[in-house]
């Protein structure tokens, strides 16, 4: 295998010039070369003017190779002369308003400067859905494409905390781009740095396929950067090393570390609303002889998240890590995939091993959850299509539909599926 890449990614500079490179001579004085410094975020900001024209006129030259995107306000794009990209400094290059830079070494790298504008065309500070249709039409049309090894955007994706661990204060839902969210599901990049909410958050990779159905692609790992010099002490730089994808054993490319979660971007919240009021309009009352995991005592369960009595919604966990081997999570070795039914993009139903009954089956979250309460709105979603399909099966066949959930020396929750003929319970 080739020799990896070391390299830099920043947040947001803000003119801070000298604390970000005074950083970056201190890191490879005691570690070593990097190969590259990748700058996200703001740049420049309104004090930029001193410290830049140190480096603008190279009285100071950067230490590292740095690539810098582009202006995200009107203020800043006086600093970038030509929107296709061009070098600003010696070391310091804008690599322009969108593209792929393919380095010497075969890294690709793919770039988007500015945030979201509805505008067409958009601001010279902004980017629209055309910008981004445009750069998924370049990659997406290459022969064999498989991902890109780094995507570089100044604002969040929208959603990218959906089954991932806690962004802390940012809300996910609210801030960041829905546009980048399609270009980031869509260019796979094994690597997404972005900045702009002076906050550090390192999500736990998310997977590109879907298991058992799609052939096993890469991971993706999105990494947010706080601004540079931040009094909390947030990180702002991040460093990683990483061999280009064109140069990796295949096999090599595609493991799954043990922490991998589904793709946050998988399902637009729009359909997932639209198919959660499909299934609550479709769904008959139940009639069961156990517990009904649908209702709240004797109410269903508020589709708001919301207990009577409380008006903070309730806060679903996210997957955790099994503490070692999981017989039931569909990544997991552990797991006897022959007995595998159907998956679906959050659960998946398998045969019961050594049941009770013939027809005796288990409803499983592909996520670690312990329990029903744990589990978030989407999951419990596709656990109630799960349910309201067996429902009606075992109905077909005369036969009512009989489910508890059972969690015994497992920390991975199963529900527990059969049906019974009429004249049992008689």
């Amino acid at each position: 295998m080739a020799a990896p890449l070391r390299v830099l990614a920043c947040g947001d500079a803000e003119g801070r010039l000298e604390a970000l490179f005074g950083r970056v001579r201190a890191i490879q004085d005691k570690s070593g070369r990097f190969d590259m410094l990748l700058c996200v975020g703001n740049f420049f900001g309104s004090t930029s003017d001193t410290e830049w024209t140190e480096y603008r006129t190279g009285a100071k030259k950067a230490p590292i190779q740095t690539f810098v995107l582009g202006a995200n306000d009107q203020e800043t794009v006086r600093y970038f002369p030509d929107v296709s990209g061009c070098e600003l400094a010696e070391n310091i290059t804008y690599l322009g308003r969108r593209g792929v830079f393919s380095s010497t070494s075969g890294l690709q790298i793919a770039y988007l400067s500015g945030t979201e504008s509805q505008d067409e065309p958009a601001p010279a500070y902004s980017f629209s859905s055309k910008d981004v249709t445009e750069l998924k039409t370049s990659l997406l049309s290459t022969p064999n494409f498989k991902g890109v090894d780094i995507l570089l955007t100044s604002p969040w994706p929208r959603d990218v905390g959906n089954f991932a661990n806690s962004p802390g204060k940012i809300d996910t839902k609210k801030c960041g781009s829905t546009l980048i969210s399609d270009l980031a599901a869509s260019l796979k990049p094994r690597y997404h740095f972005a900045a702009l909410e002076k906050a550090y958050y390192e999500r736990l990779p998310y997977r590109n396929h879907t298991v058992l159905q799609e052939t096993p692609q890469h991971v993706s790992r999105f990494i947010a950067l706080a601004d540079v010099g931040n009094t909390s002490k947030k990180k702002y730089l991040y460093a990683f090393s990483i061999v280009p994808m064109s140069l990796m054993d295949p096999a090599e490319l595609v493991k799954q570390p043990q922490d991998v979660t589904e793709n946050p971007y998988r399902k637009s919240r729009k359909e997932a609303q639209k198919t959660k009021a499909l299934v609550c309009a479709e769904e008959e009352p139940a009639c069961q002889f156990f517990f009904d995991l649908n209702k709240h005592q004797g109410k269903k369960r508020p589709s708001d998240g919301k207990e009577r009595g409380n008006s903070q919604p309730k806060q679903a966990k996210n997957p955790s890590q099994p503490t070692g081997p999981c017989w039931f999570c569909l990544a997991s070795p552990e797991v006897e995939k022959h007995l595998v039914v159907s998956i679906g993009t959050h659960c998946y139903l398998a045969l019961a091993k050594g049941g009770l009954l013939p027809d005796h089956v288990l409803i499983l979250p592909i996520g670690h959850y312990q329990s029903v309460v744990d589990l978030s709105p989407e999951v419990m979603e596709e656990v109630t299509k799960y349910k309201s399909a067996l429902k009606e099966f075992f109905r077909s066949k005369g036969k009512r539909y009989v489910l508890f959930e059972r969690n015994y020396r497992s920390q991975h929750l199963q529900l527990q599926s059969t049906g019974r003929s009429h004249s049992a319970h008689r």
